[in-house]
């Protein structure tokens, strides 16, 4: 049984600030299990107690997990004067809730938003070796050697090299003329089994799996070995997959499954340090 302030159970679960709430529970428009409460400091069963605002139940979950595909041209951030951010595609009130980890404006791809902290530490930490798996297109091909730098660590400007990382080319199909090239799946249970289309005819495409999350990381390793890149796409981090049904600027809350598989691996790792 979890004993919370009214005040601070309508931050979390009506989308209002602290002193909106008092606001409304001084007028009389907040309802515990159908009577009037108007002191704030009133406590009450988070998980059991029914709870309306103006007539309206308010759902309480201690935390929050939604899978967004984000799409290009949104930054990873809760707020920003100029541009529009992953935040403002969320159409529903929840307190707290951040990214986990970036990805750049020009990328799109799996964003997990959650409020809880402890998970989103987990997961990116460098410490923790969450894989987190990027569809690239390259402007050039890659081979062997370039596999080599990757799974040595690279030397990308930063104090420290990279930690090892997977570079996986991606069998290129011969497109028609004007039409784009296909990438074909690599069969891998540790990797999505999903296939991409390349957007550019002259372009490659890659897997890359890295266990950080470094600015420009992606860019800066790719051109550490020669290449640019024309297109990012991150399909997973750790057990979670970008859901194929998503289509960029939409999310989901995550399955119960995948909720219990992201915290279960953690686990995993705590017992193999």
């Amino acid at each position: 049984m979890e004993k919370m302030r009214l005040d601070k159970y309508l931050t979390q679960t009506a989308g209002l600030s602290r002193s909106e709430a008092k606001q409304y529970l001084k007028k009389g428009r907040v309802c515990v299990d159908g009577q009037i409460i108007k002191k704030p400091e009133t406590k009450i069963d988070a998980g059991q107690a029914a709870v309306t605002v103006d007539g309206r139940l308010c759902h309480y979950e201690k935390y929050t997990y939604l899978m967004l595909h984000k799409p290009q041209g949104v930054v990873s951030a809760t707020e920003d004067d100029r541009e529009r951010t992953v935040l403002d595609l969320i159409g529903e009130p929840v307190r707290g809730l951040f990214p986990v980890g970036r990805l750049d404006k020009d990328t799109e791809g799996l964003l997990l938003l959650t409020n809880d902290g402890a998970l989103a530490h987990d997961l990116l930490s460098p410490k923790k070796h969450v894989d987190k798996c990027y569809f690239a297109i390259l402007d050039g091909p890659v081979g062997k050697a370039e596999q080599e730098a990757f799974a040595c660590g690279l030397d990308i400007g930063d104090e420290k090299r990279t930690l090892p990382a997977k570079l996986v080319p991606l069998p290129q199909e011969t497109a028609e003329p004007g039409q784009p090239q296909k990438a074909e799946s690599i069969v891998d249970a540790k990797r999505p089994a999903q296939a991409e289309s390349v957007a550019d005819s002259e372009g490659f495409g890659v897997l890359i799996t890295v266990q950080e999350g470094r600015f420009h990381q992606i860019k800066r390793m790719a051109k550490a070995v020669g290449r640019e890149v024309l297109y990012l796409k991150r399909l997973s981090m750790g057990s979670l997959r970008l859901d194929a049904a998503l289509r960029p600027g939409e999310y989901r809350p995550l399955t119960e499954e995948e909720i219990e598989s992201l915290k279960r691996s953690r686990k995993e790792t705590a017992k193999e340090e």
